[in-house]
């Protein structure tokens, strides 16, 4: 577990792990150290056995407000820092790391710019009554960095996604539930349990064909359907072949739960 003044504190439990963003009260905005902090989580996530599932939150009242508008404002060497959470020279952003892993995103609070672009980044999304949804950026002379202008059309309706790209105005979290930005919607105290319990159910599954149906949703938006459905033949086959595949049919047979063991 990383120090709890860290700005991204890092702890698993149970094959789960909860990174939560931890400058709460900056409104968990994006700085160098912060995304600096975020990538070699995920990195870590993705390197770790012990590890099946994470999720990400914020403390206090925001998930992520943002980039850091006052390192963007003091010029282009502060705000290389917050950049670099996006992309770097020699690695990829937030937006394009891929943890091989689900992440859930709890969002508790706001989610505005670039931590609304962290949100739409992971797996599943669950979000809190409280939360708040935007994308200002275009509101500041720019637009957003990591992605929003890709993957919001591509998520929801495209009338949907403009709305909120060239207006910059926020919508609350029963509004993202209804545009399908995220898939529950529960009461402020409830959220990181759901997003916890949600986790355990995932991180209790064979892990080989998690990852597998991770990579096939993720890899299938760009194929033509008859190309997507040969590449999941493809990867079901090949889950077919593995211990898992079998120990759970064994186990239902049996009246017993399985012991998936990654093999």
């Amino acid at each position: 577990m990383s120090s709890p003044d860290s700005p991204v504190v890092f702890e698993v439990n149970d094959g789960v792990a909860t990174i939560t963003l931890n400058r709460p009260e900056q409104m968990n905005t994006i700085n160098g150290e912060l995304g600096s902090a975020l990538i070699e989580s995920l990195r870590e996530v993705r390197n770790r056995d012990d590890i099946r599932v994470a999720v990400i939150t914020g403390n206090g009242r925001a998930f992520c407000a943002g980039a850091d508008l006052r390192s963007r404002a003091d010029g282009p060497a502060a705000a290389s820092g917050v950049a670099g959470l996006f992309r770097t020279d020699d690695a990829p952003g937030f937006h394009e790391f891929d943890a091989k892993k689900p992440i859930i995103g709890a969002v508790n609070g706001y989610a505005l710019g670039g931590g609304f672009e962290i949100a739409l980044s992971c797996d599943l999304l669950i979000a809190s009554e409280a939360a708040t949804f935007g994308l200002p950026e275009i509101t500041l002379g720019f637009f957003p960095l990591a992605g929003a202008p890709v993957k919001l059309p591509r998520g929801i309706s495209r009338t949907m996604a403009n709305d909120m790209l060239f207006t910059g105005e926020r919508i609350d979290a029963k509004k993202a539930y209804e545009y399908g930005i995220v898939s529950r919607v529960v009461p402020a105290d409830e959220l990181l349990p759901t997003a916890r319990a949600m986790a355990a159910k995932i991180a209790s599954y064979a892990p080989l064909a998690v990852r597998s149906m991770l990579e096939l949703v993720k890899r299938q938006g760009n194929l033509p359907e008859g190309e997507a459905m040969r590449l999941a033949s493809t990867m079901r086959w090949a889950i077919g072949q593995t211990s898992d595949a079998k120990e759970g049919p064994r186990a239902f047979a049996e009246k017993r739960t399985p012991v998936f063991k990654g093999e």
